[in-house]
């Protein structure tokens, strides 16, 4: 039974429900009944979710298949103009129905979707609100092309609902729409979140997975038949892909399935007991995930593809999991990052978690044989840097701490069932179109850092590891305008032959190559971090500052905004992830400076992800250890000693009370080599050794590592960054 089939049982429960609100969505997009105010907004709106109701009728009668280019194409612009960053005046489709009839205010900035505009036309009270309802209304677009009927139904009577208490004559209030809101999700969580923990761990559901087997991956078209957004982005990529020879895509696919399988070998876990495994890519990859669903089926796996949020009950806005395209409008995604404060409060935090545990039971069989995420990142998007809008949902103080209650105990839940001791992953990325002229090569040069020779990095690394071992404390100093000035604690071993602390991480699940890394002892970890500017999950930051004591953050600040409090604000929400301090879970010595020199000779430091970024130079993570709930497990390096720096003070309480041992995250920040003065390894018995001085390797036998960084210009770059 695939997914049309268990969706087709869903839908005859609901027919009659549905017909009853689709005729009532129609008559109020031709005339809706309520204040002037608000006409233009329930009008659009309306107009909006129709389109939804055309294309869900197009799904069932199959006619979603065999479009033409151009149709497709036309859809897709009407579907998501109203979020555009800017109109998209030059395109053929401009001018359609749904694009502002070709005016200067169409995209986004005229948008009920931008809480901005919508507070203007709206007014404070109900301007957020209505807002929000408009924008978790877009993932009807996603349930239309799946034909998830059940999941539209509960949203259109969601919208006919608050609707009617507007055309209530004597009027409603902000509190009695909020409170509809409210029970909405409350009342509901129960077919979300199981659908959520469904999607994660069934391959019955084939949506994704039909149309990367099925499709004809030579033409565009494919693209379409997801129901998210397409650029010239995807359509460059894919194109760009399907002009590979098959040898070179049956290469990117083993080394991606090939990393999974050994993150299993490495750390010693039965893969044999394991059925199935998620994909998450980027569209327009489609010919490697086939093949990499080939290579996996091989293996005794099947594939599970799952869509990137589209509801704020999954997370809108917080990333790309699953399959995901380029976003329409990062602001449009930041604007609605926090939309859950709409409804976040404790009663619903424990429903949520309630119904959490209930659907893990319920598919506890298949989450047993989950063997877990085989992850594909993209870069090159143009780095984005958010406008903070006060109109945006804000977070009180309790729903901060609440957030970060639920985080950790819905990973609690998902560990139980899940269980990090017997699953793996493996992460790696490749360039897209949005890079610029020189793509091409930049994919090329990727494709050769990610298949680097694992052994020549192991064994200098290992040299790295002999010097770093000994020390008791790590200094880290930056140079020129970074001020960097660390003191970082490392774990003393008692049996040094068959012991270390630092881990010799070569291309397996991390990949590409290019890092030893410890967990630092948190006692005596005291300094600061700085780095002039940095992309961190998309996000840019200027002159980044950390102040830790004993391994924890004691203060923070950037230069982004004017006021100071706004810069801390934006720290804590993206990078802290809500919590008050963090502890430094990871210090590592990247080794990757063919990623480097890669970086400078294209100038796109700026776009590299943290996969690749976090092995070009020093980076310290904020948030849990690399051995986040798999503490327990002895893990060996390659000469046969064993890793035993995997706890710290916080992990450690997990003993007691894990509720007080996890963050739930994990951030690496990396000083690029130009600004790094020295990385300096001080003995117990009062003596130093440099591993780097002024950015280049000064250890006996890792000269290969510094030739990369020969010649290379710095200035064009750093222009970049500030």
């Amino acid at each position: 039974m695939g997914y049309r089939e268990i969706y087709q049982k869903e839908k005859e429960y609901v027919t009659e429900r549905f017909l009853l609100v689709a005729e009532r969505i129609r008559g109020i997009a031709r005339q809706p009944e309520v204040p002037g105010r608000y006409q233009g907004y329930f009008q659009k709106t309306a107009a909006f979710i129709e389109l939804a109701l055309e294309v869900l009728q197009m799904e069932q009668q199959g006619k979603l298949d065999g479009r033409t280019l151009e149709e497709c194409e036309a859809l897709n612009a009407r579907l998501y103009a109203d979020i555009l960053s800017r109109p998209v005046r030059g395109s053929k489709f401009y001018g359609l129905p749904g694009l502002e009839n070709g005016g200067e205010g169409a995209g986004y900035e005229t948008s009920y979707a931008n809480p901005a505009y919508a507070v203007q036309q709206l007014g404070e009270d109900f301007g957020g609100l209505l807002c929000f309802l408009y924008t978790e209304c877009r993932a009807l677009i996603a349930y239309a092309f799946e034909g998830r009927m059940p999941d539209m139904v509960i949203l259109l009577e969601l919208y006919v609902e608050v609707y009617t208490r507007f055309c209530d004559r004597e009027g409603t209030s902000p509190q009695e729409v909020r409170q509809i809101l409210y029970w909405h999700f409350h009342d509901y969580s129960e077919v979300f979140v199981a659908q959520g923990v469904r999607e994660s761990v069934d391959p019955r559901l084939d949506f994704f997975t039909g149309i990367v087997r099925s499709a004809d991956l030579s033409r565009p078209e494919y693209l379409y038949r997801y129901g998210a957004y397409i650029s010239e982005n995807e359509r460059r990529t894919a194109e760009f892909l399907a002009g590979l020879p098959e040898g070179q895509i049956q290469a990117m696919a083993d080394t991606f399935t090939e990393g999974f399988r050994m993150g299993f070998v490495a750390a010693g876990k039965d893969l044999s007991k394991k059925r199935s495994v998620s994909i998450h890519y980027a569209a327009g990859f489609e010919r490697v995930v086939r093949k990499a669903m080939e290579n996996f089926a091989a293996l005794g796996l099947e594939t599970i593809i799952f869509r990137d949020a589209v509801s704020s009950m999954g997370g809108r806005g917080h990333g790309s999991h699953g399959c995901y395209t380029v976003s329409p409008n990062r602001q449009f995604d930041y604007d609605h990052r926090n939309d859950d404060a709409f409804y976040l409060d404790k009663a619903f935090v424990e429903r949520r978690l309630e119904v959490l545990r209930n659907s893990y039971e319920e598919y506890k069989g298949l989450a047993a044989v989950y063997a877990g995420p085989a992850v594909q990142e993209v870069f090159g998007e143009e780095p984005f840097a958010p406008v903070q809008k006060k109109e945006a949902a804000r977070y009180s103080e309790k729903q901060r701490q609440l957030r970060v209650y639920y985080a950790n105990a819905a990973g609690q839940v998902s560990n139980q069932y899940i269980k990090r001791e017997e699953r793996s992953y493996t992460m790696i990325s490749y360039p897209v179109a949005a890079i610029g002229a020189d793509y091409e090569a930049i994919f090329a040069q990727t494709v050769q850092v990610n298949t680097l020779d694992y052994t020549l990095y192991q064994n200098m690394q290992q040299r790295l590891i002999q010097v770093l071992d000994p020390a008791k404390q790590v200094r880290v100093a930056g140079k020129g305008k970074n001020h960097t000035d660390l003191l970082v604690s490392i774990l003393q071993v008692e049996h040094p032959d068959k012991e270390t602390a630092f881990e010799n991480c070569v291309a397996d699940v991390n990949i590409p190559v290019g890092e030893v890394f410890t967990s630092p002892v948190l006692k005596g970890t005291d300094g600061v971090l700085h780095v002039t500017g940095v992309y961190l999950n998309g996000l840019f930051y200027k002159d980044l500052e950390f102040r830790f004591m004993d391994g924890m953050v004691v203060d923070y600040n950037c230069a982004n905004f004017a006021d100071e409090a706004e810069n801390k604000r934006y720290i804590r929400e993206n990078i802290l992830m809500q919590h008050d301090t963090l502890p430094m879970g990871e210090f590592a010595v990247g080794t990757n400076t063919a990623a480097y020199r890669m970086a400078r000779d294209y100038q796109i430091a700026d776009k590299l992800p943290i996969l690749i970024a976090e092995k070009a130079g020093p980076h310290f993570a904020l948030g849990d250890t690399c051995y986040s709930h798999e503490e327990g497990l002895a893990v060996f390096n390659p000469d046969g000693k064993q890793i035993m720096a995997k706890d710290n003070a916080c992990s450690l309480l997990r003993l007691e009370d894990e509720t007080k041992a996890y963050f739930n995250c994990h951030t690496d920040i990396t000083i690029p080599y130009d600004e790094l003065g020295a990385i300096t390894a001080l003995r117990a018995d009062g003596s130093a050794v440099d591993v780097i001085r002024d950015g280049k390797f000064v250890v006996p036998g890792t000269e290969e590592l510094n030739k990369p960084l020969e010649g290379i210009s710095y200035t064009a770059n750093r222009q970049n960054i500030q």
